[in-house]
């Protein structure tokens, strides 16, 4: 028997209009292979607003019966073309009760199980999914704890993994009050790896020193690039990861990485450190230009970074290691905090949808479609 719900799609029209709706979706009977998920926990991450919301104006927002519509500036439809006139749905990952299975052992012995998923379409009430793809949760974990197994702790995890692959020896991390931030403080800490985490406020600084972060430096205050510097060398840390993206930041770790390359420099070099200094950029809280003033030396880069191409160059049995150490530690080290649990149609509200377009480190939503 179909199985019936509904499921959040996107749809930027020719027109110059995003619109939001909720649409009724039929899964049919689960292939040998397959399972049902009824999804009861869907996160609202950065990487899922790109889609859900493209390069709309949300101020422009105005929703009219099921359908929320605003206004695309005609300077960004050019970046959406390849997606005009297709309706879309939405949701990286997410976590529920696995309702129906297939008749392979592998998807029996998931039938009542709560899991994990990751691979679009979680903002659904229902997701068919393959078996294999499934991550099954420990006993007594809820799917609202499972819901972000995937993004935020294999991000966390790459990151680490990117630091040991490329040969450094700490990490530096902006917008590290984060659901992500929080997990890698952990992580790192677990691990015996230095960690200068950047933030910006006393609030998020307090916090995860609470969480027994040793370095941490508030870019508000008139002393973080001397707190940095500091940081970085007592750490050694030669590798950032930023979430920020835009404005001077990135410039600012890589000079105070220079500095505290040149504290126990021996003679002088016109080309700066020899030391290889890399931020990643992997985020754009901030969309507008990277400002670097050069004042770094020459062995230095930038690049973005993202978790797919990652997973891809440990391949699967490292990956498979990850996804297990995930599972056994979704309530501790990876556990994700939420602001506030939505349901399908809240998501559509235009007060909602400001709210979670926010992005604020700290402030993340839920989606619940089984509301």
């Amino acid at each position: 028997m179909a199985v019936e719900g509904l499921q959040l799609r996107s749809l930027v029209k020719a027109s110059g209009e995003l619109e939001l709706s909720l649409a009724p979706m039929s899964l049919p009977d689960p292939a040998a292979d397959e399972v049902i998920v009824r999804i009861e926990a869907a996160p609202v991450n950065p990487s899922d607003l790109g889609l859900l919301l493209g390069p709309a104006d949300v101020t422009t927002a105005v929703r009219t019966g099921g359908v929320t519509a605003a206004k695309i500036p005609e300077r960004f439809m050019r970046a959406a073309a390849a997606r005009v006139d297709q309706s879309m749905p939405v949701g990286n990952e997410g976590a529920g009760v696995v309702v129906e299975a297939g008749a392979s052992p592998e998807a029996q012995a998931l039938l009542g199980k709560t899991v994990g998923i990751l691979g679009g379409a979680t903002y659904a009430q229902y997701r068919a999914i393959k078996a294999a793809d499934c991550l099954p949760m420990p006993d007594g974990v809820t799917p609202a704890q499972g819901a972000a197994a995937f993004v935020n702790p294999l991000t966390a995890l790459g990151m680490v993994g990117t630091m040991r692959m490329e040969s450094h020896k700490a990490l530096v991390h902006t917008a590290a009050a984060s659901n992500l931030g929080q997990m890698l403080v952990k992580l790192c800490k677990a691990e015996g790896v230095e960690l200068v985490n950047i933030v910006r406020s006393a609030e998020q600084e307090a916090l995860l020193r609470g969480i027994g972060a040793r370095y941490v430096c508030d870019s508000s205050k008139p002393s973080f690039m001397t707190d940095l510097t500091e940081a970085l060398v007592a750490t050694g840390a030669t590798l950032a990861f930023d979430a920020i993206g835009g404005g001077p930041l990135a410039g600012q770790i890589l000079t105070g990485m220079e500095i505290a390359a040149n504290r126990n420099a021996q003679g002088f070099s016109r080309y700066g450190s020899t030391i290889h200094k890399q931020v990643y950029i992997y985020g754009g809280l901030n969309t507008g230009p990277t400002e670097l003033n050069r004042a770094f030396g020459m062995a230095w880069g930038l690049g973005g970074w993202l978790l797919t191409p990652f997973l891809g160059k440990v391949g699967a049995a490292e990956v498979a290691r990850l996804r297990a150490k995930v599972a056994a530690e979704i309530t501790t080290t990876f556990a994700s905090h939420y602001t506030k649990t939505i349901s399908l149609a809240e998501a559509l509200d235009p007060a909602v949808i400001a709210a979670y377009n926010k992005r604020a480190t700290g402030e993340k939503y839920l989606i619940n479609p089984s509301l």
